[in-house]
């Protein structure tokens, strides 16, 4: 589905309100939920409504859809960017699995966090992801070594390290299925370039990343984009 808006807030706080109600089914149902959020500059208004949200927040789990290699108080840090804009507020409670972590590489640590993700509730009550003008989602990226199988919706494997000529770290993503292993996708994205770029990767012939993402049927994808 696509929900188009005026101004990019209007946007942020519809994605939000999306979001909470997704959670609120979740924990109407379970004990606990937990929702995908991504790193980027495009989340952060929905994060800042997000954290003021009237939810039992300690009962929520947040996960990261990717990471640099850097260390949590590093200014490229997803982790640094949620806990300054989501965890705080209500949401303060909420818990964040960590990517990074030290005396561990990218490949070591990705072993750990398929073992790690097992605590975490499935499915997710959904996952909030953005799109960068080359196609990619999460760190998911055209150049991505090994991305065939990042992208394969039948892998098992939750994360994969992530090399990419974009970014002067290494990265953690999630792969696919692990990001498909929830109730509902929201792709928030902005600006005529995107739109231009998600309208291409619709086409059946797109081999963009996130045409991938567009094309399965697992999970229903919500596009909110704002100019």
């Amino acid at each position: 589905m696509e929900y188009f808006f005026a101004t990019r807030d209007e946007a942020s706080q519809a994605a939000a309100r999306f979001i909470v109600e997704q959670l609120r089914d979740e924990l109407a149902a379970s004990n606990e939920a937990a929702f995908v959020v991504s790193g980027g500059s495009s989340p952060v208004k929905c994060f800042e409504a997000l954290s003021k949200a009237a939810l039992p927040w300690r009962r929520v789990h947040v996960l990261l859809s990717d990471e640099r290699w850097v260390p949590p108080g590093d200014s490229d840090s997803n982790e640094r960017l949620v806990r300054d804009h989501l965890l705080v507020d209500a949401a303060a409670e909420a818990r964040l699995l960590p990517v990074y972590a030290e005396q561990a590489t990218p490949m070591s640590r990705c072993v750990d966090l398929d073992i790690e993700i097992a605590d975490v509730p499935r499915p997710r009550a959904c996952a909030l992801l953005g799109m960068g003008t080359d196609g990619h989602f999460a760190s998911l990226f055209p150049d991505a070594t090994d991305l065939d199988r990042g992208l394969d919706p039948k892998g098992r494997r939750s994360f994969m390290p992530v090399t990419t000529a974009a970014s002067p770290h290494p990265r953690i993503s999630m792969t696919l299925p692990a990001l498909l292993d929830s109730k509902a996708v929201l792709l928030l994205i902005f600006g005529a370039e995107k739109r231009a770029v998600y309208e291409a990767a619709r086409a059946d012939d797109s081999s963009l990343p996130v045409a991938h993402l567009l094309r399965q049927r697992q999970s229903p994808v919500h596009v909110f984009w704002a100019e």
